[in-house]
């Protein structure tokens, strides 16, 4: 009998978290590659396909991070049990439906996050306040450097003594510099070292002293992969500018998309954590290829329709603001995937969105509907905590424990 409970408990949990993953990769993938629809680089269906591979693979190899910070990162002194996780994975699936219906902007990282310290504090755990004030710093810092970077961005990029031939190729260089460096948990890494990246591996075949604290052929790589990125959309921006900011616009959603399917799937699989590594004694790649999983199904079945709303918005805001939204994007959700920390994605973009805007003249977002917006956010973290403490000691009562 007990181990039946065990085994439904397992069940309903592992179901949850594909619901979980299944909303994110509907919802939270999406905007990559909207500017690029709505430029005509690609069509809806297409980029639904590539969301869908991309957004898994940066689930599966990015993803481990943040799964473990939701997972066992937020509560000390008590292991997060299949109940708890099905209870925190419950509320925020709630608060995300709640938006989905309503349309106000709910956030799945603080929805995930509150949902997941309420059931471990409702579990008897302490909180972790190191943890809460790192990620609540890089919660704080999301709005000013995600709209400062677009700002900059759109103002590189509106310049008329900067022409887009040059322009849109640097952006370029800077993207590929960055995924040269980005943090790859399945290439081979030394030994205490958790993680490596494209740059540390092809780097690692050649002896090169360090010189003030950097590895000489890791910069070399790095440079190498920016000016090959450089090169390449510089070309295309020669050809034809027009085409060349599409293909642009094409391989910054793929980024961006990869780096979203990281950073999000740790709200779905980090409440399980304990469960599949811990109780069921599985490897972690197991419950991260789950999570992909359902960030697949989600982008390939929900995303199309989501996809032509946004394009819609994109094309109305214009093909710079829309590059300048997205490279903060991709460099923030890099950062806090590096972290561990969990991230609101659209939190990123709108960010990013209004930062453009302004190098314009105008956000083109109103003050109120911006004041709204951080109150919504900050509701949304304080009753998802109230909610998941309540949930789980209310399903703990019905189920005897």
């Amino acid at each position: 009998m007990v181990d039946a409970i065990f085994w439904g408990l397992v069940a309903l949990a592992t179901i949850t978290g594909l619901v979980t993953a299944w909303t994110l990769g509907a919802n939270s993938n999406s905007p990559p590659f909207a500017p690029a629809i709505g430029a005509n680089a690609i069509s809806t269906m297409r980029a639904a396909f590539l969301i869908g591979i991309l957004a898994a693979l940066g689930a599966l190899t990015q993803g481990g991070a943040i799964s473990e910070t939701v997972g066992a990162g937020l509560i000390d002194g008590v292991a997060i049990t299949s109940l708890a996780a099905t209870a925190g994975l419950l509320t925020a699936t709630l608060f995300m439906g709640f938006g989905v219906y309503t349309g106000y902007p709910v956030p799945a990282a603080f929805a995930t996050t509150g949902a997941m310290v309420g059931v471990g504090l409702s579990l008897g755990g302490d909180p972790v306040f190191d943890t809460y004030r790192r990620i609540a710093t890089f919660w704080v810092l999301v709005p000013p450097v995600s709209g400062g970077l677009a700002y900059l961005t759109a103002t590189v990029l509106r310049r008329d003594d900067i022409p887009e031939t040059v322009g849109v190729p640097l952006l370029a260089a800077l993207v590929g510099g960055i995924v040269a460096n980005v943090q790859l948990g399945v290439i081979p890494s030394p030994p205490g070292q958790a993680q490596n990246s494209i740059a540390g591996f092809v780097a690692g075949f050649v002896e090169t002293p360090a010189v003030v604290g950097l590895d000489v052929a890791v910069v070399f790589v790095t440079l190498l992969a920016a000016a090959v990125s450089f090169q390449f959309i510089r070309r295309r921006t020669q050809q034809s500018v027009d085409q060349g900011v599409r293909t642009f616009l094409v391989v910054l959603g793929s980024v961006v998309a990869f780096s979203s399917g990281g950073s999000q799937v740790g709200l779905a699989t980090g409440p399980l954590e304990n469960l599949y590594t811990a109780e069921l004694g599985l490897p972690g790649i197991v419950l991260l290829a789950l999570g992909a999983t359902g960030i697949l199904g989600g982008a390939w079945m929900g995303a199309p329709r989501l996809l032509q709303a946004t394009s819609r918005e994109y094309a109305q805001l214009g093909i710079r603001r829309s590059i300048a939204a997205l490279v903060p994007g991709f460099v923030i959700a890099q950062a806090a995937i590096s972290l561990g920390i969990p991230i609101s994605f659209n939190n990123i973009i709108i960010s990013g969105v209004i930062g453009g805007g302004l190098a314009g003249g105008s956000a083109g977002v109103s003050r109120r509907k911006i004041g709204v917006t951080l109150a919504f956010w900050l509701i949304t973290l304080v009753s998802s905590i109230l909610v998941g403490f309540g949930l789980y000691r209310a399903l703990a009562f019905v189920l005897g424990g």
